[in-house]
């Protein structure tokens, strides 16, 4: 089973570096893109089309960075040849900075709603949605990452078990929101842009879960993703794997 040590035991104290250095821009990353999920929810929330701009404007930065990493492993992977939990790690490392990149993408489309609603008027229904399940998946995010950052594929675990909760309180706001729209078709136009944003909002847990997935995958050696969550939760708290 991998720790947070089981990388800084190579004889090439520069291997140890640059596994270190690119598992630090990949947590920089989820940083960034965590406050943009942040941000973006604001935004919308609260109708500032100013803080929805800066958060259009910074996914060229997470684009950056995406492809700054994903040199970054290639060039490990070239000259280092790593095998067992290092391949491992390079590999959790390339794919979560494609899910961090994704989840950028819909807080800027998150963003593009706010400023909608900014020019159409405030929306009648789901602010108070748009905020729980924003929370909640920035949350997400976060101990995605936190996990990722202290090779723990427990807390990795709840991460993914919590998607089913946002997925089923985004279908029970879509529900609500349809019945509104259909009582008061004035209101379709705003309330849609509410459903955009909340969709964008499931999908970054979905994001979030996968990043999960991969922690687990890092640490038990074991690729959970396509399980249930029955069989994820034995393979995390089974027989611990080499």
């Amino acid at each position: 089973m991998m720790n947070k040590d089981s990388h800084t035991q190579h004889i090439s104290a520069q291997f140890n570096a640059e596994l270190e250095e690119v598992r630090s821009h990949l947590l920089a990353m989820g940083g960034l893109v965590e406050k943009q999920v942040n941000d973006a929810v604001t935004a919308l929330v609260e109708a500032d089309s100013g803080l929805a701009l800066q958060v259009r404007e910074s996914d060229m930065q997470i684009n950056q960075m995406e492809r700054n990493i994903d040199e970054e492993c290639v060039r490990i992977l070239a000259r280092r040849q790593p095998a067992a939990s290092d391949l491992r790690l390079i590999i959790s490392i390339s794919k979560s900075v494609i899910d961090l990149e994704r989840i950028g993408d819909e807080a800027t489309k998150i963003a593009k709603r706010a400023i909608l609603l900014c020019e159409e008027g405030e929306a009648p229904r789901g602010y108070v949605e748009v905020r729980h399940i924003g929370d909640q998946v920035r949350k997400m995010v976060q101990e995605a990452l936190d996990a990722f950052a202290r090779f723990d594929a427990d807390l990795a675990l709840s991460v993914a078990q919590y998607d089913k909760i946002i997925d089923r309180e985004y279908k029970s706001a879509l529900r609500e929101l349809v019945t509104y729209m259909m009582e008061d078709p004035r209101s379709i136009s705003r309330v849609l842009n509410v459903i955009w944003a909340l969709r964008s909002l499931e999908r970054i847990g979905d994001h979030a879960r996968n990043i999960a997935e991969l922690v687990i995958y890092l640490v038990r050696g074991t690729d959970v993703r396509h399980m249930g969550l029955k069989r994820m939760q034995e393979e995390v708290q089974g027989k611990p794997r080499e």
